[in-house]
């Protein structure tokens, strides 16, 4: 028999983001190799990852609470960075590193931890160092760089010095990061969690049983709060069907809310002709990998936005819009016309899902971290 192979997964606790792609990857990891057991170290989405995961873990999955990181604040009504609230959360949490750090050097010890994979705590990295234990971070960006320009640089050698202990570091599509990964670093295009085309066709059926309606995915995350788009002109076209999310108070004959229970959005996504959104990379990468035309909601101050905002343009894969300019935004027939027809001339050829690859090429380093 097999030696069951640990793997320590620490997921960013900031939005569903992290977390949703972080679902895609581990479960191929759980089909591709049987005697795997995971661990996922997190706190703020654990629900959406149990639930996730409930189905096919086969015992093979724990969840472990924890505070990761702390990720973004934003200002009030509005989809901006707080940079104020988020130096003073920062510093709070960096007067507790030391012990955050003890605890995951005793956890990943007691559990017999062969690998850790972090999408994208410095946490993890620091405490596997400490223990020489191989860690291979995924991501599009670190927290490091992601705080550039929000937070004093010299605060942030501890972030920088945690990130240049990652043994192996899988940059993810529009990453500009730094040559993190001492021992390897590998770059991967889009991926997201397996589209069911059955469940894609019974939503499209629910939402435009005559085929004459365009379907737009209206996601601005489920951490934005107190941004007020109940009269936004947006909603006015009838010939709209609009998909939010649980949280949006909206309330209108063309918008239907995602269930909160629901768990795979994808399936959303897949359905629409249209995602608006911020530049979230999760949500980029499932309309990216189904073909769904992006217009996304330029905000200048979020540099890894700006980094997949840019590679995306210069693949022709998105449209933008500033905040301001949003406001007053209205679909139009012209409008549709035009990205029904950019939607067919897209080369989306060139953006399979890469979620398998991932995991084939984790389950090599974990294979190379137990025989070593």
């Amino acid at each position: 028999m097999n030696e069951t192979k640990k793997i320590a997964y620490y997921i960013s606790d900031y939005g569903f983001g992290h977390a949703s792609r972080s679902v895609a990857i581990i479960r191929k990891l759980l089909l591709q190799a049987k005697d795997i057991h995971i661990i996922i170290c997190h706190s703020f989405a654990m629900d959406l990852l149990q639930s996730s995961l409930r189905l096919i873990q086969d015992n093979r999955v724990e969840f472990r609470h924890v505070e990761t990181d702390i990720g973004f604040f934003l200002k009030e009504n509005s989809i901006e960075p707080d940079s104020s609230k988020l130096n003073m959360e920062f510093d709070e949490f960096m007067m507790s590193w030391p012990t955050k750090v003890e605890e995951e050097i005793i956890f990943l010890y007691k559990e017999n931890i062969s690998l850790v994979i972090s999408d994208i705590s410095p946490l993890a990295f620091e405490a596997a160092n400490r223990l020489c234990i191989p860690s291979l971070g995924i991501s599009n960006f670190t927290w490091y760089t992601a705080y550039k320009g929000l937070i004093e640089q010299g605060k942030l050698h501890k972030y920088k010095e945690a990130y240049e202990k990652m043994t192996y570091f899988f940059s993810l599509a529009g990453g500009q990061e730094e040559k993190w990964g001492n021992s390897g670093a590998y770059q991967f295009n889009f991926f997201s969690r397996t589209i069911d085309r059955d469940e894609v066709n019974r939503i499209i059926k629910r939402l435009d049983p005559h085929r004459d309606k365009f379907i737009i995915f209206f996601g601005l995350g489920m951490k934005i709060n107190g941004v007020d788009l109940k009269n936004h002109p947006i909603w006015n076209n009838s010939n709209c069907v609009f998909i939010i999310s649980s949280n949006m108070d909206i309330e209108k004959e063309n918008v239907y809310k995602i269930p909160l229970d629901y768990t795979d959005s994808q399936n959303f996504i897949a359905a629409a002709d249209l995602a608006i959104t911020k530049a979230g990379w999760g949500t980029v990468s499932e309309a990216v990998v189904e073909n769904t035309s992006l217009l996304l909601i330029n905000r200048p101050n979020m540099t890894e936005d700006q980094h997949t905002i840019r590679y995306l343009k210069e693949r022709n894969l998105c449209q933008t819009m500033d905040w301001e300019h949003f406001k007053s935004f209205t679909i139009t027939d012209r409008y549709m016309e035009e990205v029904r027809i950019q939607k067919y001339s897209k080369p989306n050829f060139q953006f399979e899902n890469e979620v398998e690859k991932i995991a084939r090429k984790i389950i090599k380093i974990l294979e190379e971290a137990i025989y070593r």
